[in-house]
């Protein structure tokens, strides 16, 4: 998978872009929705970079917005027709739901990835037979092909990671209780542990001991905070967004207090964790003791 192969990050870009000139010129959507002859809706869309936007409608816009320098609105075209291709995981849209879609669409574009798992591993980190075993109790009436599928998604995002041109930077903390929880069999987690105490140097794992209790006072479930990099002039290329998983549904956070909230979250649990040495040691060490073959 080649880098910055999303579709996301140049829409997010260009909406960000779009809104931030509407709202210079003290516009809300009702007074510029109806010049495009779009719905409201679809043009906060468009400022969300949820979906794309035609490149006459950009130009539309930068002449409501009084956007008149040349090079500005051939780079806003530009973002237009980046965010006009097809992303690579639209191949999968058989076997992945329209919100992880979204979930997918942003990680693929990230530049730093947090996270923190105190249920089980993310699919970055799965094996093909940890993640079949998984599958096999969430999605019982799918084909073995549907499966395959799935384990080939896992794969293409993986190579977020793994690649050897600028990698995405990971910083992980699972929960002990991760380790301890059989999926597939012995032979399965073992396989599994093992690839988690040799991750790449781009990816960092601490284990957050049962002896820690709750350091942030209460559970917070699993979560990702996904970063996008800065520009040349040190801004953010696109908001952070949070990433809150859970079985009822998903959410993603961009307000900057929701954001705060949750890196001071895992910076709280990151501090109660065992360092990366002594992780890297006790994955090791439960995966021969109790996986054995």
């Amino acid at each position: 998978m080649p880098e910055d192969s999303s579709t996301t990050l140049p829409r997010r870009q260009l909406g960000r872009y779009l809104r931030e000139a509407r709202e210079g010129i003290n516009m809300n959507l009702e007074d510029v929705a109806p010049l495009l002859q779009l719905s409201v809706s679809t043009l906060s869309r468009i400022e969300r970079g949820l979906t794309g936007v035609r490149v006459p409608d950009v130009e539309a816009l930068c002449r409501i917005y009084g956007i008149d320098d040349s090079e500005t609105v051939a780079g806003l075209v530009g973002l237009a027709r980046q965010s006009a291709g097809k992303s690579w995981w639209q191949a999968f849209d058989d076997v992945m739901s329209r919100n992880f879609d979204l979930y997918v669409g942003f990680e693929s574009s990230a530049k730093k990835l947090t996270i923190y798992r105190p249920d089980m591993l993310s699919g970055l980190f799965q094996t093909p037979d940890y993640a079949r075993a998984l599958d096999r109790i969430y999605l019982p009436d799918v084909s073995d092909e549907a499966r395959d599928r799935r384990i080939q998604l896992k794969k293409k995002r993986q190579a977020l990671i793994t690649r050897k041109t600028k990698p995405a930077l990971v910083d992980l903390v699972v929960h002990e209780s991760v380790l301890h929880t059989t999926v597939g069999g012995s032979k399965v987690m073992r396989e599994q542990l093992n690839r988690l105490a040799n991750m790449p140097a781009n990816v960092t794992v601490s284990v957050l001991p049962f002896s820690a209790g709750f350091p942030v006072g209460a559970s917070t479930g699993p979560f990702t905070i996904l970063e996008f990099g800065e520009d040349t002039r040190g801004r953010e290329v696109s908001p952070t967004v949070v990433y809150v998983e859970s079985y009822a549904g998903d959410l993603y956070l961009e307000r900057p207090k929701d954001v705060n909230r949750y890196r001071q979250a895992y910076d709280a649990i990151r501090q109660s964790s065992l360092d990366v040495a002594s992780s890297k040691r006790l994955v090791r060490r439960i995966a021969a003791r109790e996986y054995q073959a």
